[in-house]
């Protein structure tokens, strides 16, 4: 049985830079590729991003077995780590990682948590 969870994390990105970028960066961390159908098999998510000048904080909500919790955290940390992406369309996103951890469901997002953990 899969439960939710947030992660939250923080890059600076040019104000010209693609925020799908970041998404898709954590999509591919945690399916190996945007080319499946959804859902996720390992963690089925939600990627949040919001700007405020070059810094953008993002928040990821996920659904995942509780055993496979830090696996996911993991792999979102390492898919932003590696501060570029270069997407379908051939062009580079780059950031700088600033840092990464847990954060708490807000009750706003828990209609969309349960939408993940039922997929």
């Amino acid at each position: 049985m899969r439960a939710a969870f947030v992660h939250q994390a923080t890059v600076v990105m040019k104000a010209d830079g693609d925020l799908r970028a970041l998404g898709a960066a954590v999509t591919l961390g945690l399916c190996g590729s945007w080319d499946h159908p959804p859902p996720c098999p390992l963690a089925p998510h939600h990627t949040r991003p919001e700007r405020n000048g070059d810094t953008v904080s993002l928040r990821i909500i996920f659904a995942t077995k509780p055993a496979d919790e830090a696996v996911v955290r993991g792999r979102i940390e390492d898919a932003l780590r590696q501060g570029s992406l270069i997407g379908p369309d051939g062009r580079t996103s780059r950031w700088e990682f600033l840092g990464a951890g847990p954060g708490e469901l807000d009750p706003s997002e828990a209609e969309h948590a349960r939408r993940l953990m039922d997929s």
